[in-house]
């Protein structure tokens, strides 16, 4: 990093700024354990994560994230009444066609669908969004086939 200094138009001095470039980018695989933690903290952590947020180098406009493993997503915990309000729905167009499925149902079948819609509803709605999206990884259990990657057991913060 360059961090020579120039005089601006008003005679002080100025620190130049620094933009990365995609090459200077380091990324890791980190691995979450889902098991006892609330949807929306953990949503939140994994898609600051996946964004690169949580590094001094953050670049807005650039895929800096990391690629994150998700396990244990079936042991995730849903607060307030949401197991017996929240719902998914689609609709196929035709009348009558709209389906209205329980999240606990939707935890029992798919619980990798329930952590990862979570997360795509906490980035931003983009092209660059879509693309960190494919950096998330979630299994319902604890054996994932990401060995070869070497991942790093990551911590979530507790949250008060």
């Amino acid at each position: 990093m360059n961090s020579e200094r120039v005089l601006n138009e008003f005679g002080g001095s100025a620190l130049k700024t620094y933009s990365m470039k995609k090459a200077e980018i380091a990324k890791e695989w980190l691995v979450v354990d889902a098991a006892g933690i609330s949807l929306g903290r953990l949503a939140t952590q994994i898609a600051t994560l996946l964004r690169g947020k949580h590094k001094p180098t953050f670049t807005p406009h650039l895929d800096m994230g990391d690629s994150v493993i998700v396990i244990n997503a079936d042991k995730v915990k849903l607060t307030g009444q949401k197991a017996e309000k929240k719902t998914y729905q689609r609709f196929s167009g035709y009348l009558g066609g709209l389906k209205r499925i329980p999240i606990q149902q939707m935890l029992a079948k798919h619980p990798e669908f329930v952590v990862t819609n979570a997360v795509r509803g906490m980035l931003p709605k983009n092209r660059l969004a879509r693309q960190q999206l494919k950096h998330l990884k979630v299994y319902h259990g604890e054996e994932h086939p990401h060995e070869a990657q070497q991942p790093r057991a990551y911590e979530l913060p507790e949250v008060s």
